[in-house]
């Protein structure tokens, strides 16, 4: 099996992708939804060994077989909580974004309309510097 990514080409990137993980792992998600979350995203990229990864952390944190067996037909199955549900909706929305793959728009939730509104820091009327996202 041939990897994705060369992590030798670039160890910074291997590095970022750890600090990443962890930041994530840190935040408070329940580490099962976590590994639901990153098994339909390698599920969808077609990544292996992140397959197995995912599998294997999940095993881990408590997830049962029944349920990592059916991540992939999530919405035909009643194995999987709302907020499951939604963190998998978002999931496959965000990595399929550019692929506009069936069954992602037909299940998505619309996005809210634009208001044309340009995008502001917070407490200041001044315009945010384009292609950021205001300081929270």
């Amino acid at each position: 099996m041939e990897a994705r990514m060369n992590g030798r080409a670039n160890p910074d990137v291997t590095t970022a992708i750890q600090h990443l993980y962890k930041a994530i792992h840190a935040g408070g998600v329940d580490g099962r939804l976590l590994s639901l979350v990153h098994l339909r995203t390698s599920q969808i990229n077609g990544c292996s060994p992140c397959v197995f990864a995912s599998i294997e952390s999940a095993h881990k944190a408590g997830e049962t077989a029944e349920r990592l067996h059916n991540v992939v037909a999530w919405r035909e199955t009643p194995f999987y909580t709302e907020e499951e549900r939604a963190a998998l909706a978002l999931t496959e929305a965000a990595t399929r974004l550019q692929d506009g793959a069936p069954g992602v728009a037909a299940h998505a939730t619309p996005a809210p309309r634009a208001t044309g509104r340009v995008p502001t820091r917070c407490g200041s009327r001044r315009p945010a510097p384009r292609g950021r996202w205001p300081a929270r």
